[in-house]
């Protein structure tokens, strides 16, 4: 008999700290009006995606001194903008971007919790950290977290969160006919002690319908590949190729037993772009069109910047790379993560690419953008998505559209449903909760989680 096909998870992005979506598209509407989130989440819901993604920085980015053209000023706070559409939504799974460097673990495990229940367990948190002291400056600690301690205190941070989570058992809330629900005593009481956190008392939100919500992480390094091997629950990352996906998919899934974890219990989920039209010919000429109003001269010198450290300010986007070899540590753009490990080599690979084509400075940059991307009619993304999940370079995807609200309208209307007579996604909504969604156990009161601190 046939082994039955793997089943896609599919989630959808609201970007505000990249430069993924075209500011000046007509069809672009407002980055921080609530009735631009709700008009994304509603229709993901309506396709039956898995959880809705919103991306967030703790400090606008600058470039030589001026808020970053490509940050969103006035972006509602995350778990704020979810509340809000829980109440709109009934099954689309909640996820908000909230960093563990400059937040504690009860005021995060509390608003997350509250989120669960407001929802009725639809809640995920994507964990993230700096070491940016440009960002730190918002805070009291300032830029105090070197970059090698980020996910140690990442790790502590989860634990002591899911401390709290636990600290309500299941049936702690018991129904009383004159006064209405109660809590057992000694429900809430928690207590955590280690190197980062030291914290007791009694932590006043119930234990959720899902249990915990939903972790999410980020990470492509060794130490963050590690981090969601042991933590998450879902990986969020970008591969520019299949095999460059394979190879990623059986890493991390191979680490998953160190930490007495299941293979099904950690979801692989590249950010992806996907372009669609009539024809192929069509969407490759779609997709050459949205890179470059992506990627304007301004922006190509900022990227370019980044790479190198140094003002590029007064070159011309459409004349060379820069001759100068790239200043290591330098920080011209400010809060924006240089994820380049060898700039030297790198800038050295552009330099070949641009001349082996003949490709200007804003064109070098264009070619150089790795995030993967499925571009072309219906049936060839549909069945590209099919094939690179069966193939194992991913459990799903979530898509990042480059206009909002409305940029992902044609998977939505023309690739989900050829996925859904591929027999890979579903129809309807199995289950309430996004662990449900998800395929993933829910975490029982007190669990021992192998190599937790």
């Amino acid at each position: 008999m046939a082994s039955r096909r793997k089943q896609l998870h599919l989630a959808a992005h609201f970007p505000g700290v990249n430069n993924t979506t075209v500011w000046t598209d007509p069809q672009s509407r407002s980055q921080i009006d609530f009735s631009s989130f709700e008009a994304l989440a509603r229709s993901a819901e309506a396709a039956t995606f898995d959880f809705f993604f919103l991306a967030e920085g703790l400090r606008l980015r600058e470039s030589h001194g001026k808020i970053h053209d490509l940050d969103v000023v006035g972006r509602p706070e995350s778990i704020t903008v979810l509340n809000a559409l829980a109440a709109v939504t009934d099954r689309l799974g909640l996820a908000a971007t909230v960093n563990a460097t400059f937040n504690e673990p009860y005021e995060i495990a509390r608003r997350f919790a509250t989120l669960d229940h407001l929802s009725g367990g639809r809640a995920a948190w994507n964990v993230v950290t700096t070491s940016d002291a440009f960002t730190g400056e918002n805070f009291r600690r300032g830029g105090y977290l070197d970059h090698a301690d980020r996910y140690t205190r990442a790790q502590e941070f989860v634990d002591a969160t899911r401390t709290l989570w636990d600290s309500w058992d299941s049936d702690a809330l018991v129904l009383d006919q004159q006064t209405g629900r109660v809590a057992e005593p000694g429900a809430g009481r928690f207590g955590h002690r280690g190197a980062q956190f030291e914290i007791s008392g009694q932590f006043g939100v119930p234990r959720s319908p899902q249990g915990h919500p939903v972790i999410i992480q980020a990470g492509d390094s060794s130490a963050g590949r590690d981090f969601a091997a042991r933590d998450a629950d879902v990986i969020f990352t970008r591969h520019g190729t299949l095999q460059a996906g394979q190879e990623f998919y059986h890493d991390v899934k191979r680490r998953l037993s160190d930490f007495g974890r299941q293979r099904d219990d950690l979801k692989i989920m590249p950010g992806v772009t996907v372009v669609v039209a009539d024809t192929d010919a069509e969407a490759e000429e779609k997709a050459a069109h949205i890179r470059r109003q992506q990627v304007s001269g301004a922006t190509a010198l900022h990227l370019a910047e980044l790479l190198w450290g140094i003002d590029l300010s007064d070159r011309d986007p459409d004349g060379p790379l820069p001759a100068e070899d790239p200043v290591v540590g330098s920080a011209v753009v400010q809060g924006r993560v240089q994820h380049s490990k060898d700039p030297l080599a790198t800038a050295k690979k552009w330099r070949e690419a641009a001349e082996a084509n003949g490709w200007s400075l804003r064109e070098t940059v264009i070619a150089q953008q790795n995030r993967q991307s499925f571009i072309g009619s219906p049936q060839t993304v549909a069945t590209a998505l099919d094939e690179y999940v069966q193939a194992d370079a991913a459990d799903g995807y979530i898509l990042v559209p480059h206009l909002t609200p409305g940029g992902l309208d044609d998977v939505f209307e023309r690739v989900v449903p050829l996925l859904r007579e591929r027999g890979v996604f579903r129809t309807e909504y199995d289950g309430a909760t996004l662990r449900e969604h998800l395929g993933l156990p829910t975490p029982a009161p007190g669990r021992v989680r192998t190599g937790a601190a």
